[in-house]
């Protein structure tokens, strides 16, 4: 089957995924499972043990886990880095001086914020929820309404995010630091050939929508979408992400390394030009709002054979989501 082929079927099979699948949740204390076309895909974690909201772990169509276990689990041959490293989460590393991206329990230098649910439901393939951003002191900053829409059908596994973000009561600044925002740490296959990595053997190009590869090349560039590609135990597929055109900043910078961080980040400009005097900061008065939306494609085959160019061309044609309810 051409790559074409496939790009037309997948496709018609996001507009269709109702009659050719289902996405069914199973809700437990804290957590919400996600099955699409009677396999498990991932599960969402909003709990008290939560230092914020996650998916983890997420998989391929054909059920290869395609994210970090670690450190939800402990699994023999990856590396225990960067515990904050959950799975697919999104969240920041400086608002109003408080630290949302590593903001594991125990931590205190910087800092932490952290991130309490105010509601979770479920409606027809999506998970809708209401997230509090608190401050050091409990004070609550910013309300986060999200909307995680599952796709349905075709040999890959697609997730629509929508996230708006209001200032609350007072005003609210996202400093600029690379260390942020729409993010998944990727398995330990899937990760670049790079200096630290020992045991299992990493098979992973991450490429640009202009085709450029590798970490020092494409670290805190800008482009509408990336993908990272390699192969598990011997299957070849690859993750992509998709910053949608309405989005702050379009296209975003990306925070994404060797090691299998995979980050959309607006923020962290005078990281990535390596220039003090540039700022990505952005600041909200009360009642102000941010909104992201982003695509992830987990797709069989490389960025090529993946058709991650095309697939992208067909998001942004797409209608612009409405404001998350």
């Amino acid at each position: 089957m051409s790559m074409r082929i496939r790009v037309i079927l997948l496709a018609l099979s996001l507009s269709v995924g109702s009659v050719l699948g289902q996405v069914k949740f199973t809700k437990g204390n804290g957590e919400i499972g996600v099955h699409i076309d009677g396999k498990p895909f991932t599960t969402l974690y909003y709990g008290v043990g939560a230092p914020k909201p996650y998916l983890h772990p997420l998989r391929a169509a054909s059920g290869t886990v395609v994210t970090r276990h670690f450190p939800m689990e402990n699994v023999e041959g990856e590396r225990q880095d960067h515990p904050h490293h959950r799975g697919l989460w999104f969240t920041h590393g400086e608002v109003n001086g408080d630290d949302y991206w590593a903001n594991e329990p125990g931590r205190t230098i910087p800092p932490m914020g952290t991130i309490s649910t105010a509601g979770v439901r479920t409606e027809g393939d999506s998970i809708i929820g209401s997230f509090v951003w608190k401050d050091r002191d409990g004070k609550p900053i910013i309300r986060e309404e999200r909307t995680m829409r599952f796709h349905t059908g075709g040999s890959s596994r697609v997730i629509d995010f929508d996230l708006r973000l209001t200032a609350l009561a007072r005003e609210v600044h996202f400093g600029d630091t690379k260390e942020g925002t729409f993010a998944i740490r990727l398995a330990t296959p899937l990760e670049e050939p790079h200096s630290r990595a020992t045991g299992v053997k990493r098979t992973g190009t991450i490429t640009t929508a202009n085709g450029k590869t590798g970490e020092k090349t494409v670290w805190g560039t800008r482009s509408p979408w990336m993908d990272y590609s390699g192969a598990i135990e011997g299957e070849k597929l690859g993750v992509a992400i998709f910053d949608h055109p309405s989005n702050p900043k379009h296209p975003t910078y990306w925070h994404v390394r060797s090691y299998g961080l995979f980050a959309a980040n607006i923020f962290g400009e005078h990281h990535f030009y390596r220039d003090d005097s540039k700022d990505g900061s952005i600041t909200l008065a009360s009642g102000e709002s941010l909104q992201f939306q982003y695509r992830v494609v987990i797709h069989p085959g490389d960025v090529k054979s993946g058709g991650v160019a095309d697939l992208y061309e067909t998001y942004k044609s797409e209608p612009t989501p409405g404001p998350t309810e």
